[in-house]
């Protein structure tokens, strides 16, 4: 009887572990940075940036020095940039867009032509959305949106044309069209997957991006000031964060062998998915339900720890040993979006029921860096604090962002940081990434076909 497909592949794949696999002893042995990051936790330098500064420790002495998180885009302090819409009341995000991609904040014209550009560039192309959307829908928005990107490639005349302009072109155009598809693409899998009634809405060319966001996502298109304002301020903080993290870094690597901005862009939606990127915010949100389900009294800390200490000791949870929303590359004090998101998001909350659920994991925030040192010596070297993925899943939630667009939000804000890179790229590196692995693997001799066992 001949094997079925599952059996195959299970044959294919018996020894294929311990073919594959190696002593991680190795990695020190070789003196190799494992991720890019040396053994103290700080990254190794792999390019030259202007675009965006991310500061979460200084060296002292040679020793690491922690101090509060800094995000700092083309010089100006995050914080700053979002105090500043919020005192004039007034959208931020195209703003951010307009420093990040052309190293000046506009003047009031300028940013007027930009937003207008955006506006005008929002429309995807006749037909789109029935053929690369509907017709081939999916349950991961993701995806869908990577793929999107990439049939947008077939829809334009110049793809390949290399120039600032046409950079500049398909990055705006790019800006503007993340949104309309992560909308269409989530309606069409309500529609596909969850028997929900498939609701597509004219666009309002008078919307900023996150007006545009809530305007298609709500059947009744309506959202308040304070909801609008509010997931602008959460674009503008997701908007950049370095060249090192692995989505900006995916997008200059592609970049740097000189292959198309679409591929590109879609190479970076493609690592933002991942659970240890963009992927983190849903992981938090599932975790905060395991949270609730499993602690009796959310009020009551010593619980709340006990709860902490399982997951910790992969007895709870994904088996991760992981506190998702915890922890960070280079922040270890605090992580500025975390704090703009917390302050932001409990003032949102106040008298609702959602309120519980930041009180919950304000909680998990201020008891798990201490739980961390207790697990071990070593991690208690290490300072502990909240990421951005902490607060901003339960703020989209708030908003009434459905869950399976937790991730794809961050793509859509991160498109500006994505494109001020790749165009930096092309202008300044010159040289395709390629970086040296080790091999130790040892010379076999041939053995012909008919002597194998």
């Amino acid at each position: 009887m001949a094997m079925t497909k599952q059996d195959s592949i299970k044959k294919l794949c018996e020894g294929l572990r311990d073919y594959s696999s190696f002593d991680p002893a190795l990695y020190q042995k070789y003196q190799v940075n494992r991720g890019l990051r040396r053994a103290d936790g700080t990254g190794v330098v792999a390019g030259i940036t202007k675009i965006c500064n991310v500061h979460g420790y200084m060296l002292n002495e040679g020793e690491v020095e922690a101090i509060p998180g800094e995000l700092i885009y083309r010089g100006y302090q995050i914080t700053d940039l979002v105090h500043a819409v919020e005192k004039e009341n007034r959208f931020g995000y195209e703003e951010t867009a307009y420093l990040l991609l052309f190293g000046k904040l506009p003047n009031a014209n300028e940013l007027s032509e930009f937003q207008r550009l955006i506006s005008d560039s929002r429309e995807l192309p006749d037909g789109f959305i029935i053929d690369m959307i509907a017709k081939a829908p999916s349950n991961n928005i993701m995806n869908k949106m990577a793929r999107s990107v990439l049939a947008l490639y077939s829809y334009d005349d110049d793809c390949e044309v290399q120039s600032l302009e046409n950079e500049v072109r398909i990055a705006v155009s790019m800006i503007a069209h993340l949104p309309v598809i992560m909308s269409a693409a989530y309606q069409v899998k309500r529609q596909h997957f969850d028997g929900e009634s498939l609701v597509m809405h004219p666009l309002r060319p008078e919307e900023t991006n996150a007006q545009t966001i809530l305007s298609l996502l709500r059947l009744d298109r309506k959202y308040s000031p304070e909801e609008a304002h509010l997931l602008d301020i959460c674009m503008m903080l997701h908007a950049e964060h370095g060249g090192g993290n692995n989505s900006a870094f995916a997008c200059r690597v592609l970049t740097s062998s000189g292959t198309d901005p679409y591929s590109a862009y879609a190479a970076a939606i493609g690592a933002l998915k991942g659970f240890r990127h963009g992927g983190a915010n849903l992981k938090v949100m599932q975790q905060l339900q395991m949270f609730k389900e499993n602690i009796k009294n959310p009020e009551n800390e010593g619980e709340v720890a006990d709860f902490i200490r399982k997951v910790l000791r992969k007895e709870a949870g994904d088996g991760a040993g992981l506190i998702y929303g915890m922890g960070h590359a280079v922040y270890t004090l605090s992580d500025p979006r975390a704090v703009l998101l917390k302050e932001k998001g409990f003032a949102l909350a106040q008298g609702k029921e959602i309120e519980a659920d930041f009180r919950l994991l304000e909680t998990i925030e201020r008891l798990t860096p201490g739980l961390v040192a207790e697990k071990s010596a070593r991690a208690a070297a290490k300072n502990v604090c909240a990421n951005v993925d902490l607060y901003s899943g339960l703020v989209y939630k708030m908003l009434g962002i459905p869950v399976e667009l937790l991730t794809p939000m961050f793509a859509v804000s991160r498109i500006a940081g994505w494109s001020a890179h790749r165009i930096e790229e092309v202008l300044t590196g010159g040289r395709i990434i390629r970086p040296a692995y080790k091999s130790i693997s040892k010379a076999v001799p041939y053995v012909p076909l008919a002597e194998r066992k």
